[in-house]
């Protein structure tokens, strides 16, 4: 063999399907005994057989095959001469030999087209990850504004459907001095413990005190707060809808000064009161 030659891809196959004359076969087992690169080819090659050996599907051999397959090798060695094959073989090693030395072998390069594939895929697959996050996200914050939305026309509706009732008690809340004072105006279902109320022209109050409103009951029962708050700069202060025990008729209503957390039981003097007039008037 030529040093530093190397048997094509093509006669390997060819040699591991045993498809080569003896004399050829000889040759390649005589190269193969010296070149480690084309041994680790034939076994790549022997590995891809075995995988199509596997995933073809076994059928038995037509009857006589064998023996005709028998008759023809013996033919074709009665015919064969052995100098002249020798030579043959010799030049065709030599003629693969140049040939590979001036075309690169491509098996390695062609292997890596399936990886280059899948790595592609990969790419295309995160991309579309990424994508379908931030499409995933878009719609969480979406949902929400519409829930925030919703929630805040719910309670519009909670708060006209409260000052519009046939059954809610209008309460005119004043002050007990004749020189111009705060008032407030409130409005109760006692059915479904739901109260608005408006406060106009009230004192401004220290840091540490708040306005209370308390709800009366006329059972004769504790006063139940319904809520704190301070006024703006122009004494305007609202309460909607704090949480009131449904069902509850109310006797009076008042608003008395306490600590900035307010108070469990109302502090005297009352800052304002008034008592409810039957519903509708």
């Amino acid at each position: 063999m030529i040093e530093n030659t190397h048997i094509p891809q093509q006669d390997l196959s060819l040699y591991a399907m045993q498809a080569l004359s003896l004399d050829e076969q000889a040759a390649v087992k005589a190269h193969l005994g010296a070149c480690e690169t084309c041994r680790a080819e034939l076994a790549l090659i022997m590995g891809d057989l075995a995988l199509v050996a596997m995933s073809a599907e076994q059928h038995p051999l037509p009857e006589g095959a064998r023996e005709r397959f028998l008759e023809r090798i013996g033919a074709d060695r009665a015919g064969v001469d052995p100098i002249g094959s020798a030579l043959a073989v010799s030049q065709k090693v030599v003629s693969i030999a140049d040939g590979l030395a001036q075309k690169p072998r491509t098996r390695r390069a062609a292997a890596w087209i399936p990886w280059t594939a899948v790595a592609a895929l990969l790419l295309v697959a995160f991309g579309l990850g990424i994508k379908l996050h931030l499409a995933n996200i878009e719609l969480e914050q979406q949902a929400a504004r519409l829930a925030s939305e919703a929630g805040v026309n719910q309670r519009a509706r909670e708060v006209l459907d409260v000052l519009t009732a046939p059954a809610a008690q209008h309460i005119l809340l004043t002050a007990g001095s004749p020189r111009p004072a705060p008032s407030a105006r409130a409005v109760y279902v006692a059915s479904r413990g739901a109260l608005v109320l408006e406060a106009s022209n009230l004192a401004q109050i220290d840091s540490g005190k708040t306005y209370e409103l308390w709800v009366i009951p006329a059972n004769g029962k504790a006063p139940i707060p319904a809520g704190i708050f301070r006024p703006d700069a122009a004494g305007s202060a609202s309460v909607v809808l704090p949480q009131i025990p449904a069902g509850v008729e109310a006797k009076a209503f008042g608003i008395t000064i306490e600590p900035a957390a307010g108070s469990s039981a109302p502090t005297l003097p009352i800052v304002l009161a008034g008592a409810p007039t039957s519903a509708g008037e």
